[in-house]
């Protein structure tokens, strides 16, 4: 998808058409990667691929489980990229067959359910579609490409490593001075429209997302020029989303500023800004996850 440039007007009517499900799948895909951020990454992946796909779909099905195996297909890519440990899964692969007296009939509440990126992917898969989507163990098999005794053995190792959680969450993840330091510049010369001054923080082959809207190269998207001429009162704020830091985007409206958006800045070895991620068009990120305004600029 970074090479398909702007969305084209069958791709964002398709979007429309599963607008219901979008929550559901950026919310499973989040707690997949434990980002509000990587998971609208994955989502906008999977739905690109599905939409490409669409020849092969078999419309006599439902349309949720398929696109949920493909969002999960890319959920696991995804932390394969990121470097999940092969050992984790190897340490939790118990056998497949669980009596079914043996399966906890425990259930995994909203306030514990971040947790589940404390287990393997296979368990906190299947932790998520049974205890959050409520899907049958004969449709997570499936999605998940695994068997039904599987899948039990897989609840049955996730339930019992989340009970014995206590329920704080995960110490706050952290970055590095300079990396702080761009953001740091990046949120004043945004807020004092110094737009030449923001384009030097930038790489020249700076990739750009705005969510459902454009996906390719920073120099070609028009990005800070469209900003500029917006009629809208914007500002960013430093802050911390999931808690890393981050930046968020800030409307003025009704005399008080609201979150509008995340912005998510990645920043290279040459301390040059590589990509820019603008999710200002991604409503439920802010029910999905944590966003916190730390400090204006």
């Amino acid at each position: 998808m970074e090479d398909a440039g702007k969305f084209d007007a069958r791709y964002l009517a398709f979007l429309e058409t599963i607008s219901q499900l979008r929550l559901q799948l950026h919310r499973y895909c989040s707690r997949m990667t434990g980002s509000i951020t990587d998971g609208e990454d994955v989502v906008q992946d999977a739905l690109f691929r599905a939409y490409r796909s669409l020849d092969t779909y078999d419309d006599s099905r439902p349309l949720a489980p398929w696109l949920f195996r493909i969002a999960h297909n890319h959920c696991i890519d995804f932390l394969r990229r990121r470097g999940v440990r092969v050992e984790a899964e190897t340490a939790a692969a118990e056998p497949d067959f669980v009596a079914p007296h043996e399966l906890s009939g425990a259930r995994v509440g909203p306030a514990i359910e971040h947790l589940v990126l404390n287990l393997p992917p296979k368990e906190r898969a299947c932790v998520l579609l049974k205890d959050v989507f409520e899907y049958s163990l004969e449709e997570i098999a499936e999605l998940v490409d695994s068997t039904v005794g599987g899948v039990k053995a897989a609840l049955n190792r996730g339930r019992s490593k989340l009970a014995s959680l206590n329920e704080r969450s995960a110490a706050p993840r952290g970055s590095t001075p300079q990396n702080q330091e761009i953001l740091r510049l990046y949120v004043e010369r945004f807020n004092r429209q110094d737009w030449d001054g923001l384009r030097e923080l930038i790489s020249a082959d700076a990739r750009l997302l705005v969510a459902d809207r454009y996906a390719g190269s920073f120099a070609d998207g028009g990005y800070l020029g469209v900003y500029s001429r917006m009629r809208v009162t914007w500002r960013l704020a430093l802050g911390e989303v999931d808690g890393a830091p981050g930046i968020v985007l800030l409307h003025f409206r009704d005399g008080a500023w609201a979150i509008e958006g995340v912005i998510r800045v990645e920043v290279g070895a040459d301390g040059r800004i590589q990509r820019i991620a603008d999710y200002q068009h991604c409503p439920w990120l802010f029910t999905a996850g944590s966003i916190i305004v730390r400090e204006s600029a």
